[in-house]
Order: structure tokens, then C-alpha cells, then sequence
């Protein structure tokens, strides 16, 4: 499915990956797929996302928040790497090794997985994209899959930003009407 990604909407989902690893999630949610494309530069969707007040520290603080009250601790990946650890494999020496040949931060570990809620957004993507008569999956299609899912902490995230999810699908779509 990513090979019919726009080179900014990859950008966008590799920002998602890069945000939960950050945040020490073990897992890639709405919320992280939302903070790749408001780190995306000159895209659809992030140009939008700006317009409409949504600033990546903020949304990024209100991630953390929304997950923390949820409950959901951020690990790092601990218990995967505990599980190594038991049966004798050593993740930070296969780092440093990894990082040694191929430079820095070349190896992550665990590489985090994609939610229901985040699958769901990313298949909505391309019901957007054809419903468009679009071939490639541009970022903006991937905020109308992320608003189109109608569920995931993306939205809550939005919501406690004060962006309303339709008001935010029209100014996408009328972003889109003005290209040409």
C-alpha cells in the first residue's frame, strides 16, 4: 500500500514512527500518525493542520496527556526488550554494534506497530484518495482517513485542541478544490 504514497505522505508516516519511539510508545496510534503530518513541511495537511491553530508542541503535549490519563505508560519497549534479555540477547549491544557500522540511530528496536484504530485510519486513506479519483495517497488523504475512522486518541487529540473534525475535512477538501 505505500508504494502509492505521495513522497510527503511517506514522510509523514516515518514522523508517526519517529514520534512514538520518541515518546517511548510501543505502538503507532491515530495520535502519532496525527503529529507525522503536522511535522510534515509544505504538505497538504500539515499546512492545514498550522492554519487551523494545530501547533506540534501543543498537539504533542496533548498526546501525552490523553495517554497518560488512558492509563498507558510509555515503556520504551522494555518488555520486548526484557523477553531478549532472558534468552541471553543483549538489544543495546546489538545497538551499539548497529550504530558502529551503519551510524547513528540505524537500529531501533522495537519497531513500533500499528493500532487497530491507526490500521483502520490508514485503509480509510485510500477509500479518500479514490473516492477523489486521486492514484496517489497524498497527506492530505491520510488526515481525511484519520477524520473518516471517526474513532482513535487523533481525535481526541484534536478535540482537546479546540479543532472540530468537520471543520477541519472541509478546509481539506477546499484546500484540494483550489489545486490544480
Amino acid at each position: 500500500m505505500f508504494e502509492f504514497f505521495t513522497d510527503r505522505a511517506r514522510r509523514a508516516v516515518v514522523l508517526s514512527q519517529d514520534e512514538a519511539i520518541a515518546l517511548g510508545h510501543d505502538f503507532i496510534g491515530t495520535e502519532h500518525l496525527l503529529l507525522g503530518l503536522i511535522g510534515t513541511d509544505r504538505s497538504t495537511a500539515g499546512d492545514v493542520l498550522r492554519e487551523q491553530g494545530v501547533e506540534l508542541a501543543r498537539a504533542r503535549a496533548e498526546t501525552v496527556r490523553i495517554l497518560e490519563a488512558a492509563g498507558i505508560a510509555a515503556t520504551g519497549g522494555q518488555p520486548a526488550k526484557d523477553a531478549l534479555s532472558s534468552l541471553g540477547i543483549d538489544v543495546e549491544e546489538i545497538r551499539r554494534r548497529a550504530d558502529d557500522t551503519f551510524g547513528p540511530g540505524a537500529f531501533q528496536y522495537p519497531r513500533p506497530a500499528y493500532t487497530p484504530h491507526a490500521k483502520k485510519a490508514l485503509e480509510q486513506t485510500l477509500r479518500e484518495a479514490r473516492a477523489l479519483g486521486h492514484e496517489k495517497f497524498g497527506t492530505e488523504h491520510i488526515l481525511l482517513g484519520l477524520l473518516s475512522a471517526g474513532e482513535g486518541r487523533g481525535l481526541q487529540v484534536l478535540t482537546a485542541l479546540d479543532v472540530a473534525p468537520a471543520t477541519l475535512r472541509e478546509a481539506i477538501l477546499t484546500r484540494l478544490a483550489e489545486q490544480p
